[in-house]
């Protein structure tokens, strides 16, 4: 995009979105404490919007920004329905951090996850983060287009022997032949968070966003099973390239509202009967491209209707498409019980969340340390509740799917050293 025509973007600004920046190192997942976030307008560094300190959690507070119109990302069109900012970020004994084109949409929360490196780790000098144009608004290159099902070969083609959400996928941060390309190690739903962000608006109706999700999701387990490109040679499991497979963008923002849905819905996936793999879901924007499965601006007129996600994805793929859930997920301790947690339960599962917190409070001092009694009081609600506020679940006080499997994976977090760079 040129200069210009980001200048005149960034000029229509009369509604609002909210931002939060969370920072933490690239070693051991601790919380980085009292760091300074100074905002600009991109394309405008000299101007200071916003400076802002992160509390005992890594988090500063949520702000608000001026955003575009609302009505620019609910229609195709020529005007940029986002803000772009920068932020720089500095903190005593850590590597600086620039990011660049944050995109911040009207009526709904950013988030922004920042990962400094001290200044003891030895590594390459951190690159800066130049977030690209959202894949709705930008120009990107069509998926190319490939069989939903694909061939299992019985003598040769290494493949899953069920369906495993897994815990970090190998992103190829480039089109599947690009040796200069570099790869990424991502969790599993970092991943999906951050191409349902890139990959449509945050401002569309709930249902349309889970239906794009549970597409993201089915074409990602689909490389994941067939082991597509490792049975091809390669050493990751899916590209950033539109033409291959879907966008990823290094450091980008997440929304609140995605991140939600991909924790409450992330080992859900789209089946046909008699076929074991994730369906291969095709999709494209429906706007300036059409493709045989989703269009991502139809399903988002299908919500405005009143469709549900699988009436959305029956509407594209057939009325034999429905959604399956993974029976095995990698990397937890130990599978969600079945029920909610709360105030009242007892027993092993409440012991597990009780220790998994403790140890998370090592890491993060808000949450108040509880006796490992096996017995959910209100202290161990309490608990639960600051684990809620801080990693943006619903505050409620009760373990419920998306936080016991969030208090798994902070828990891995914490317990695990990190690889810088990774």
């Amino acid at each position: 995009m040129s200069q210009n025509k980001l200048h005149a973007a960034q000029t229509d600004l009369p509604d609002k979105g909210k931002l939060q920046i969370n920072v933490t190192s690239t070693l051991g997942f601790f919380p980085v404490t009292d760091a300074k976030v100074t905002i600009t307008l991109s394309g405008e560094p000299d101007t200071i919007i916003e400076e802002l300190d992160t509390n005992i959690s890594g988090q500063t507070a949520e702000i608000e920004l001026p955003a575009p119109p609302l009505d620019y990302s609910l229609e195709p069109g020529s005007d940029q329905p986002y803000a772009d900012y920068d932020i720089t970020v500095t903190a005593p004994g850590y590597e600086s951090v620039i990011i660049e084109n944050i995109q911040i949409l009207p009526e709904v929360e950013a988030i922004q996850p920042v990962s400094m490196t001290p200044e003891e780790v030895e590594t390459a000098p951190m690159e800066d983060i130049l977030i690209p144009p959202h894949t709705l608004y930008g120009e990107y290159p069509p998926k190319i287009e490939e069989d939903e099902i694909k061939p299992m070969d019985d003598d040769g083609e290494i493949v899953l022997s069920r369906v495993v959400v897994p815990e970090t996928v190998v992103v190829h941060d480039g089109v599947p032949d690009d040796t200069t390309a570099k790869n990424y190690y991502v969790p599993y739903r970092d991943y999906i968070k951050n191409v349902a962000s890139s990959e449509i608006y945050a401002t569309w109706p709930e249902q349309s966003i889970y239906a794009n999700i549970l597409a993201i999701m089915s074409f990602t387990l689909n490389r994941v099973y067939t082991e597509w490109y490792r049975s091809k040679g390669y050493n990751f499991t899916i590209t950033s390239s539109t033409a291959y497979d879907q966008k990823w963008m290094r450091g980008r923002n997440v929304f609140s509202n995605i991140s939600y849905l991909v924790d409450s819905v992330f080992a859900n996936y789209l089946s046909r009967p008699g076929v074991r793999q994730p369906i291969f879901t095709s999709y494209c924007n429906g706007s300036t491209v059409t493709c045989n499965g989703l269009s991502q601006w139809g399903s988002k007129y299908l919500g405005d209707q009143g469709y549900s996600a699988i009436e959305i994805i029956r509407y594209y793929y057939g009325s034999d498409m429905y959604i399956n859930t993974a029976t095995s997920v990698s990397g937890v301790p130990s599978s969600w019980p079945g029920y909610n947690l709360s105030i009242g339960a007892r027993g092993d599962k409440v012991r597990q969340i009780q220790q998994q917190l403790n140890r998370i409070a090592q890491n993060y001092p808000a949450i108040p340390v509880v006796s490992a009694d096996g017995i959910y009081g209100q202290r161990t609600a309490e608990a639960v509740r600051s684990f809620q506020r801080i990693f943006g679940l619903p505050v409620s006080g009760i373990v419920d799917y998306p936080t016991w499997y969030k208090i798994s994976a902070v828990y891995v977090a914490v317990t695990r050293i990190s690889e810088p760079g990774t």
